[in-house]
């Protein structure tokens, strides 16, 4: 066994990256495993087993969202009208502005 205390941090997480991935392949197999013994046990019997695996949901990770409203005098500063509005946004609001009057 490697002695822990004297890897660097890079090597500690080269070791724990690789101890995931070999534990998601032993599971991943030992799956395939049982799924074969089950429909293995379902033909001993005259028995066909359809196995439905569950839907995986999607990720939209990194979606972006179309800007919504634009500063009338300085048009970098954006909103897309998701979340706590900007302070710009709050300040022309206090004016006395209309939300509608800075949509894209």
């Amino acid at each position: 066994m490697t002695e822990y205390q004297n890897l660097s941090e890079h090597e500690l997480q080269a070791v724990i990256e690789n101890a995931e991935k070999a534990l998601k392949n032993k599971q991943a197999n030992k799956r395939k495993e049982v799924i074969a013994q089950i429909k293995e046990l379902a033909a001993s019997i005259d028995v066909i087993v359809e196995i439905h695996e569950p839907e995986k949901k999607s990720v939209r990770k990194g979606a972006k969202v179309a800007i919504k409203y634009r500063h009338p005098d300085d048009h970098n500063k954006t909103w897309t009208g998701r979340g706590v509005a900007p302070k710009w946004m709050q300040e022309l609001l206090s004016a006395g502005h209309e939300r509608s009057e800075f949509e894209v």
